[in-house]
């Protein structure tokens, strides 16, 4: 799915060969020059900012900082999207919203790609292992639901419980990052590999675009597949020596690894938008 088609060399000329008092056409121009840029400049940026980095590996703050400006001024026209395309609308009522991909640009280094919602679609609850993740809404609402493995759990490795002790096969418990609603515009959230909520579902209360850069990206041979979850609270399951304070309890939940989603549907569809130039 890869889109690696070249530009035409502009160098600047069309700027300095306007004239001071321009047409719509030429202003059109200047206008898909800005979405080049954009698009463009997300994609150098991440280059810089992940090319020494890899799997469980967090860039340093100053780098987060800049890639996150960059997705923070990115707006919906810049991708080439608008609220009225078909894929942000729900074609079957009775059927599970069908979840739009398109892919931008990957590497071994980062992916970059965007989710499009129709009202009421679903990511579902969903693993990020050793990545860094930047996930910018560019337009519409959405809840966002997020955890962390919490001490406790065998997947956190300051945890103080022993696997053999969990009740519930493939029961551990989390601690919940992140439970709250997000309208565009707002800044991008960030999840890094073992803080920050690196599970998430997004759930879409309106029609709604994610703009995602994941780094490094997944990759099922270096063992970085993607793990689908349901949640419980906590008070359905106990694990020997784990105890949480009943008034903290809302703040905690049991994960359990899914196996089938028949639910969820992604399909992949053709990016239209401001081509990257690779460099």
């Amino acid at each position: 799915m890869g889109i690696e088609t070249a530009l035409p060399d502009r160098k600047g000329k069309v700027f300095c060969e306007l004239p001071k008092k321009t047409n719509s056409r030429s202003k059109r121009s200047r206008r898909r020059q800005r979405k080049v840029f954009r698009v463009q400049k997300l994609y150098e940026t991440c280059k810089e900012v992940f090319s020494s980095c890899g799997a469980g590996i967090v860039p340093p703050p100053g780098d987060v900082e800049k890639l996150a400006s960059v997705l923070n001024s990115m707006k919906l026209e810049d991708v080439g999207l608008n609220p009225e395309m078909s894929c942000f609308r729900t074609e079957a009522p009775d059927e599970a919203p069908k979840i739009t991909y398109l892919h931008l640009y990957e590497c071994e280094k980062f992916s970059i790609g965007i989710f499009c919602l129709p009202p009421s679609g679903v990511i579902p609850l969903h693993n990020h292992p050793g990545m860094t993740v930047f996930s910018k809404l560019l337009f519409g609402s959405m809840h966002i639901k997020s955890y962390d493995w919490a001490v406790g759990s065998p997947c956190n490795p300051s945890a103080n419980a022993n696997p053999s002790q969990i009740q519930h096969p493939g029961v551990q418990l989390a601690k919940v990052k992140v439970d709250a609603d997000f309208t565009a515009p707002c800044n991008s959230s960030i999840l890094y590999p073992a803080d920050g909520g690196n599970m998430h579902r997004f759930t879409a209360l309106t029609a709604c675009a994610v703009l995602d850069v994941l780094g490094p990206p997944y990759s099922d041979p270096e063992g970085r597949d993607c793990t689908y979850y349901f949640d419980f609270p906590f008070t359905n399951f106990s694990v020997d020596g784990v105890s949480v304070p009943e008034e903290e309890r809302e703040g905690y939940a049991w994960l359990q690894e899914r196996e089938k989603l028949e639910d969820f549907a992604v399909v992949g569809a053709v990016y239209n938008g401001p081509m990257i130039v690779e460099c």
